[in-house]
């Protein structure tokens, strides 16, 4: 989902540029937004309804659910990625689809600089309905982009955060299991290993490193505990839980607990049916380490970059942030297939 939120964030750009309404996907082909965002906390901080609902979108649409106009942001190697199960998921929930087009040349291995003044003339159309596809690599004016006074200027810390159900549950977790001075990692695992390897250098770490990694961190913020989201084996949080030491004492790795009635932070969740829900579950984990003291997280991952790009937002960061293994190659890597 971070990877789609990041779309999100890029598409209400445009959309603020162009002058157009962002139309929150269906849950029928992408995530449940609904759940795990406020759609009413960003028009609020706009002060107008630029972002609406499927449905909504639908209800003004009525019978006629067609996408005018699909602009794909790049024409190489292949313009954007729609297969047909994804035309077929449209169709199925009504909108059918125009022809795919690219506004310009443009690789998606080496995406150039655009500027506001390029999206304006390559993307400005009289079409009722536009989709723009394949965005997440688009590089367009980063500095503008993220901006208060920039296109999306707006009253808020932030537009794109946690619904208040899951920031409240957070601060709930946080006052039962942690208080105010812990620090948080994302120590992202599964699946890694390959892609980590892949790049130079490699952002895979052994678990005896990653904890010498972790406690030099600990050490210089003082603080007791550490809160850990992460994706890993039993086998590895266990180890890096026995090596995570400070001064000779072992520092507490804490993680979500499963549910149990007797506990009453996730009450908000299990009231509002949303407890089990993996995507509420992960953003969840966003916002705990969001409110930590001191941040770690996992270079190469969007959902570190998302927690980051949230402290900035609630002015939660930290000097002491950092990747973990910051500056440090693997002291071990395996050779490819």
């Amino acid at each position: 989902m971070s990877n789609h939120l990041i779309c999100l964030e890029k598409h209400m750009f445009f959309a603020a540029i162009l002058n157009r309404v962002v139309v929150i996907p269906s849950s029928k082909v992408d995530y449940q937004y609904s759940r795990v965002l406020d759609v009413d906390h960003v028009n609020n901080c706009l002060g107008r309804k630029v972002v609406i609902s499927f449905e909504e979108f639908s209800e003004i649409q009525k019978n006629r659910m067609k996408i005018d106009k699909f602009f794909c942001y790049f024409s190489k190697p292949d313009h954007c990625y729609l297969d047909d199960e994804h035309v077929k998921q449209l169709n199925n929930i009504g909108v059918s689809t125009a022809k795919l087009e690219s506004p310009w040349d443009e690789d998606i291995k080496n995406p150039n600089n655009r500027t506001v003044q390029d999206i304006e003339s390559k993307f400005s159309s009289d079409a009722d309905v536009i989709a723009i596809g394949d965005v997440f690599y688009a590089d367009v004016e980063n500095d503008w982009f993220v901006q208060p006074g920039g296109p999306i200027a707006h009253k808020c810390k932030t537009l794109i955060e946690p619904s208040q159900l899951i920031k409240v549950t957070a601060q709930r977790f946080i006052q039962t299991f942690l208080g105010s001075d812990f620090v948080a990692i994302h120590f992202r695992r599964h699946g890694f290993l390959k892609f980590c390897n892949a790049k130079r250098p490699s952002c895979f770490y052994p678990i005896p490193q990653a904890a010498n990694c972790i406690a030099s961190v600990v050490e210089r913020s003082n603080s007791p505990v550490i809160y850990l989201s992460t994706d890993a084996a039993d086998s590895e949080t266990g180890l890096l839980q026995s090596l995570v030491m400070v001064n000779g004492k072992p520092i507490p790795l804490v993680k979500r607990p499963p549910r149990n009635s007797a506990e009453k932070w996730d009450a908000l969740l299990y009231r509002h049916e949303i407890e089990e829900d993996s995507q509420v579950e992960a953003m969840l984990d966003k916002a705990i380490c969001a409110m930590s003291r001191v941040f770690i997280g996992t270079s190469g991952s969007t959902f570190t970059e998302d927690i980051l790009r949230l402290r900035k937002d609630w002015r939660s960061a930290s000097l002491c942030d950092e990747y973990l293994c910051q500056g440090q190659d693997p002291n071990f890597i395996a050779e490819n297939e």
